[in-house]
């Protein structure tokens, strides 16, 4: 009888299908994976993949950018519900007025967006690339969208624009308090504070590195230090543990799990592809203009 793992190898041989995971989905899921990464990762390279099939192990959101990066691939997402509640913290009609009040305004949409929102902005951006895309635009006036965190974090290394922002937030980040670092450094006072631009200013200003969820894992790879606590949520141990097996890595806290990424499950990519579906489908017109920010991005960054 085949193992889970087995049955996956069989099906992505059958179904010409290639498998993209996050690092914050399970171990298991990243174990099988045919590359792994942050979102930034993961969209770059989705335009290079040969096979017809593309299995997005993530949420919502990362399965419509590989879609509209991929028009004629079949995308498909193991659990239609893994959904990013901050990829839909954007009022529309706050956009056109703040287009109508700042003429230079450039709306600087985080890739975790819905693809709805994406067709209002003028460049996507990631947390690993988000500092040198929107240093590269003409325009002073930024528009940040949808999270609060990292545009203000972005907007501090940038003091010769000026940025509106926007009252999105990750809930996983969010939760992660000054209070809980310092408890956590106190109990651990050699280990090294590694941050995600998500969360809040007051934990950011306790970190030793912040940066992207790859940048995290370069930076503790790199390091010739032996202890880290982590503010980010809890998938990315698995890839420090396995490109560090002689490091310690912690979390800081209980609450830095993320249940939609948790929702993809291996049982569910082995249905997903003997199934092909859920499939990522949208609409033509809202896809012609969704991806002209994504596809910006990949040529700014």
């Amino acid at each position: 009888m085949e193992t889970l793992v087995e049955q996956v190898e069989r099906l992505k041989r059958e179904r010409d299908a290639v498998i993209l995971a996050h690092y914050y989905v399970s171990d298991e899921v990243q174990a099988v994976a045919d590359y792994v990464g942050d979102s930034y990762y993961l969209s770059k390279v989705a335009t290079t993949v040969n096979q017809k099939t593309i299995c997005l192990c993530g949420v919502q959101f990362m399965g419509e950018s590989a879609k509209l990066l991929n028009p004629e691939k079949r995308v498909i997402i193991p659990d239609a519900n893994a959904d990013c509640p901050m990829a839909h913290m954007v009022d529309l009609d706050r956009i056109n007025k703040v287009r109508a009040e700042y003429e230079d305004v450039a709306v600087v949409c985080y890739i975790n967006s819905t693809a709805t929102l994406k067709q209002y902005a003028d460049v996507c951006v990631t947390s690993a690339n988000a500092k040198k895309v929107v240093e590269s635009l003409p325009n002073k006036t930024i528009y940040f969208i949808p999270d609060e965190h990292l545009g203000r974090y972005i907007a501090s290394q940038l003091p010769e624009k000026q940025f509106i922002f926007n009252d999105g937030f990750c809930h996983v980040h969010t939760s992660i308090t000054a209070d809980a670092v310092k408890k956590a450094k106190e109990a651990r006072p050699k280990a090294k504070v590694l941050v995600h631009p998500e969360c809040k200013q007051e934990v950011l200003e306790l970190a030793d590195y912040i940066g992207s969820t790859s940048g995290i894992i370069a930076y503790a790879t790199k390091s010739q230090e032996q202890e880290f606590l982590i503010c980010t949520e809890m998938g990315v141990f698995y890839e420090l543990n396995k490109k560090n097996p002689d490091k310690k890595f912690y979390s800081v806290g209980h609450r830095q799990f993320c249940p939609n990424m948790k929702l993809i499950t291996l049982e569910k990519v082995i249905r997903c592809l003997q199934e092909e579906s859920p499939l990522i489908e949208i609409d033509e017109e809202k896809a012609k203009q969704a991806r002209i920010p994504l596809e910006r991005m990949l040529k700014l960054s």
